[in-house]
Order: structure tokens, then C-alpha cells, then sequence
């Protein structure tokens, strides 16, 4: 991991000109009728849930790791942009196409940039970096994710961001970290 974060472009970040609207949410990429959304839950069950019309999913139960918490209704997760939409514009995907910026926003091909989490903790994260947020559990797991995600796409980190992920990962394991580029 350590060589991860030594590897991301270090650069001050830029908001302007971001909205949300300037990714598209919960595409159904291979037309199956489950949007991203309904993919990463599918894929992150702990017991699987019955696939309904329309998607809708019953009977399932989800763990999220951010909190230690299990659900029963889909309904009180969120799925969680590990490197929020804000953060991948101020990191570079302001310069990206729209097509580019849709596919971060439903990035199904590497299992850590989606996770399925409880609604509030991913609300009390909203558009935080490492510097302002990390989960009360599994910290280092998520620093890996975060790394992943910014190398996968290219994103830079500020000096802020890189200063908290050192620090966090000063307690952590030096897992080696392996991905696909994304772009």
C-alpha cells in the first residue's frame, strides 16, 4: 500500500464547476434489468436475496463493513462511492469525457470502487477524503480501496489527503496492492 500512495500525482484539488448530475447514476450496463446499484448488493449479500421484477430485492442480508452492522432491508444501505463523485472531480475527472465520468460513477470491474454500506454512515462521509474521514472499522481495508480506486483512475491526491493516508497507514500492514486500469 505504501507504494501506492507514494505513486499518486500529487496536485491541489479543484471543485468548480462540479455537480453531481455530471455523473450518471445506477446504469444498467448489461441490460438485465438490475441497475449498479442492485449489481453491487446482489454481489455483496451475505445471505442472497430473491431477485424480483423490476429488480427489487427481498429476503437478502447485507454486512457493512464500515460499521459492523448487518441489514435485512436494502433499502437502509447506501452504495457508497469509495472515492466520492466530488473528490474524483477535484482529483481529475473534471478533465474526463462524460462517458468517462459515468463509468467511475458505475464502476463495476474492480469490487472496491462500489460498496454497499448503511445509509447514515455513508451520509455522515458524504464528499470526505481520508484527511476528514475514514470508517470506525476496518481502516486499513479502506485505505487499500482508496488507493486502488485513485490509482485505477488516474486521480490525484492534495498533500492533505496523502499526509492522512501516511499516517493511517503507519498502523497498518504493507499490503501489496494489485489493479486494472480503468482509463
Amino acid at each position: 500500500m505504501r507504494r501506492g500512495i507514494v505513486a499518486l500525482p500529487i496536485a491541489d484539488e479543484d471543485r468548480t464547476g462540479y455537480t453531481r448530475d455530471k455523473f450518471r447514476l445506477w446504469l444498467d450496463e448489461d441490460h438485465d434489468g438490475c441497475n449498479t446499484r442492485h449489481e453491487v448488493l446482489i454481489a455483496e449479500a451475505v445471505i442472497a436475496p430473491q431477485i424480483g421484477p423490476r429488480c427489487k430485492l427481498t429476503g437478502g442480508s447485507w454486512y457493512s463493513w464500515y460499521d459492523g452492522e448487518t441489514w435485512t432491508d436494502p433499502n437502509d444501505l447506501d452504495i457508497d462511492h469509495v472515492v466520492p463523485l466530488a473528490e474524483a472531480w477535484d482529483s481529475g475527472a473534471s478533465a474526463w469525457t462524460s462517458a468517462e465520468r459515468n463509468a467511475y460513477a458505475n464502476d463495476l470491474g474492480d469490487e472496491r470502487s462500489l460498496t454497499a454500506v448503511t445509509d447514515n454512515v455513508n451520509q455522515a462521509k458524504g464528499d470526505k477524503d481520508p484527511a476528514e474521514w475514514v470508517p470506525a472499522l476496518n481502516r486499513c481495508d479502506y485505505l487499500v480501496d482508496w488507493v486502488v480506486v485513485k490509482s485505477r483512475w488516474r486521480e490525484k491526491a492534495d498533500a492533505a489527503e496523502v499526509a492522512a493516508l501516511n499516517r493511517i497507514a503507519d498502523g497498518c500492514p504493507d499490503t501489496e496492492i494489485t489493479f486494472v486500469l480503468a482509463r
